[in-house]
C-alpha cells in the first residue's frame, strides 16, 4: 500500500497557513469540516435512535431530552467520522469514491482534521454527561473509541470480517436512545442492537461488491476483495434471515410491541430477503456488471433500517 500526502486541489500560491485554506471563501472551507462529520451516515445513525426513546418511554419523550441526544449523538459521530478520515487519508486519496474528501483534496489540513475530530469527541461525551445522563456519556465514548481504535486503526486494513465486527460502533446507538430516556439498558434496545448488527454486513457489503476495485487498490481485505460474488451473495443472505428473525423476537418473546411493529418488520423483511435472494441468484448464475445489481439491495438496506425503525417509534402508541 502506498500512503501519500493530502492533495490541494486548486490552490494558488503557497503561504504559511494550511494547503489551500487562505485561498478557499469561507463557505468552503465550513462545508469542508461538515463533510469530516459525514452527515449522510449520521442521518441513518438518528433514524436509528430517535424511534427508541419513543419505544423507551412508552410515547411521545421528552422534547428537550431529544434535541440534546440527537446533538450530542450528531457531534459524537461526527468527531469519530472526522479521526476515520484522518486516519485514512492516505487511502482515501487512492480511491475514486473518497477522492474529493477535504482531507485529500487540502480544503482542510490534516492537523485541522484532527483538532476537530479530538475536540468534537471531548465536546459530545461532556454534553451527553451535562444535559443527558452519565450512561449515555459513556456510551457514546465507548462507539468513539471503537470505532477509531478497533475499527479503522484495528480491522478495516487487516480482516475480511472488518465491516462485521466495526459495525457495532454505529448499533450502540440504539443503546444510547434507550438510556437517555431511562438511564439504564434492557432487553428490548439489545435486541435492536443484534438487528442493526446483522443489518450492517449485508447493507455494506453490496456496495463493497460496487468498488470492489477501489478497495483492492488500497489493500484493504473488504469480502468482495478476497472472496467471489457467489460467497459474498451467500453471506448476505444468511446475514439478511438471521437480521429478520431477530427482528421479530422485540415482539416475541419479549412482547414488547403490540401487533404492529412485528407485521412491518414481517413485511420489510419479506422484501429484504427477496432482494438478497435474487443478487444471490444472480450471483450464482455468473452475472457480473451492471446485471448484478448489487446497489438495489444497498438503497433498500437504507429504506428497510428507516421504515423499521419509524414502525418502533409509531408502535408505543397502539401497545
Amino acid at each position: 500500500m502506498t500512503a501519500v500526502e493530502s492533495r490541494p486541489a486548486g490552490v494558488i500560491g503557497t503561504g504559511s497557513g494550511p494547503a489551500g485554506s487562505g485561498h478557499r471563501p469561507l463557505r468552503a472551507r465550513v462545508m469542508g469540516f461538515v463533510a469530516l462529520t459525514k452527515p449522510r451516515i449520521i442521518e441513518l445513525l438518528l433514524i436509528t435512535t430517535v424511534p427508541v426513546m419513543f419505544l423507551a418511554a412508552g410515547g411521545v419523550p421528552d422534547l428537550w431530552l431529544v434535541i440534546a441526544t440527537v446533538v450530542g449523538g450528531y457531534l459524537s459521530a461526527g468527531g469519530a467520522n472526522a479521526l476515520n478520515m484522518y486516519i485514512d487519508r492516505d487511502i482515501d486519496a487512492l480511491m475514486h469514491r473518497t477522492e474529493q474528501r477535504p482531507l485529500v483534496t487540502g480544503l482542510v489540513s490534516p492537523r485541522e482534521g484532527l483538532v476537530f475530530g479530538i475536540a468534537l469527541s471531548v465536546v459530545s461525551t461532556v454534553w451527553f454527561a451535562l444535559l443527558v445522563n452519565p450512561l449515555s456519556a459513556a456510551l457514546s465514548l465507548t462507539a468513539i473509541l471503537y470505532y477509531v481504535f478497533v475499527y479503522t486503526l484495528g480491522l478495516k486494513r487487516r480482516t475480511a470480517q472488518n465491516i462485521v465486527w466495526g459495525g457495532v460502533a454505529g448499533c450502540l446507538q440504539v443503546f444510547i436512545g434507550w438510556s437517555a430516556v431511562r438511564d439504564e439498558l434492557g432487553w428490548a434496545p439489545f435486541v435492536l442492537f443484534l438487528v442493526l448488527f446483522f443489518w450492517t454486513p449485508p447493507h455494506y457489503w453490496p456496495l463493497s461488491m460496487k468498488v470492489k476495485d477501489d478497495y483492492e487498490r488500497v489493500g484493504v481485505p473488504m469480502l468482495p476483495v478476497v472472496a467471489g460474488n457467489q460467497v459474498v451473495a451467500r453471506q448476505i443472505v444468511i446475514y439478511s434471515w438471521v437480521m429478520v428473525l431477530t427482528s421479530l423476537t422485540l415482539w416475541w418473546p419479549l412482547g414488547e410491541t403490540s401487533w404492529f411493529y412485528p407485521v412491518v418488520a414481517a413485511v420489510l423483511g419479506a422484501f429484504w430477503l427477496k432482494e438478497a435472494h435474487g443478487l444471490h441468484a444472480r450471483a450464482k448464475a455468473g452475472v457480473t456488471g451492471p446485471k448484478l445489481k448489487e446497489m438495489r439491495l444497498f438503497h433498500w438496506s437504507i429504506t428497510y433500517a428507516t421504515l423499521l425503525f419509524v414502525a418502533v417509534a409509531i408502535d408505543p402508541f397502539l401497545h
